[in-house]
């Protein structure tokens, strides 16, 4: 029960990373509020969890949901923990064919919003314990910021930029004993990748499939990533166990960046193996 007592917000939390972060927090002794657009997902989890998990619904596109969602926090007994989470997939335009209005809707869904998140909890957080502040914030990024190929050119830049927003946040907040981290996903089976072509139920469910058979052979280790590897990451970073940490990220993708595919598949020979058998 590391987090018991402990207050948490998480965005997008009806599905997803977010779900099962909110039920990781809430199962370790958090109360969590969710705020998300699915309304119906967010009233599910929340009547479903005993009055640990409450929702609001939030559209992160807008400031005022992001500074109401911190507020009734704040109103319910004040912020420990904050997930920044909520997002989608965004454009899938190359550079050169995006409009300017999806480059900013893309940028605003998941780095605007999760700069807007830290703003709103921040001075919440420095009036933790009589002023002397304290609290742990936690930001969804990808393996897409950290190289080329991942994801498309808009969401990859935005999650290049919730690295070193996290970065500079820590600064800014370690005067007020306010932690701030990132957790990095790899290919983790969700339905962002689905969401976003509106398929109906039959065709989605076989293209979660698809996905959870291509996730499965995506990387060193040989299944498919799920919301409750990324929750355990988030849950350890909220956590006092990790009190010295801040400023940093944890990479949660399965071995996928740790080198090309033939550094880690025999069935995938290198180039030098392939000089060989030229002897």
């Amino acid at each position: 029960m590391r987090f018991s007592g402990k207050r948490a917000v998480v965005t997008g939390g009806a599905s997803g990373i977010g779900r099962a972060t909110a039920l990781r927090l809430a199962d370790e002794g958090a109360t969590v509020l969710i705020g998300d657009i699915d309304e119906a997902g967010g009233h599910a989890i929340a009547d479903a969890s005993c009055g640990r998990i409450i929702f609001q619904r939030t559209d992160v596109l807008q400031a005022s949901d992001i500074e109401a969602l911190m507020q009734t926090a704040d109103d319910a007994g004040g912020l420990d923990i904050l997930f920044n989470n909520a997002g989608a997939g965004g454009s899938r335009d190359p550079i050169g064919e995006i409009s300017p209005e999806d480059w900013d809707r893309t940028q605003a869904l998941l780095l605007r919003s999760v700069a807007l998140g830290i703003r709103y909890a921040a001075p919440l957080m420095a009036r933790n314990q009589g002023g002397r502040g304290g609290g742990a914030i936690v930001n969804t990024s990808s393996v897409s910021a950290l190289g080329t190929g991942y994801a498309p050119t808009a969401y990859s830049t935005a999650k290049a930029g919730v690295l070193h927003l996290t970065k500079q946040a820590a600064a800014d907040l370690a005067q007020h004993r306010i932690r701030v981290n990132a957790v990095v996903p790899g290919f983790i089976v969700t339905n962002i990748f689905t969401r976003a072509l509106e398929l109906d139920e039959d065709k989605t469910s076989k293209a979660d499939a698809m996905i959870a058979h291509i996730a499965a052979d995506a990387q060193p280790i040989r299944r498919p990533g799920t919301g409750e590897d990324i929750a355990a990451a988030v849950a350890f970073l909220a956590s006092d166990d990790a009190s010295f940490i801040t400023g940093t990220h944890i990479l949660v993708d399965g071995g996928m960046t740790i080198g090309t595919r033939p550094s880690w598949d025999p069935a995938q020979p290198s180039l030098f193996a392939i000089l060989d058998k030229l002897k």
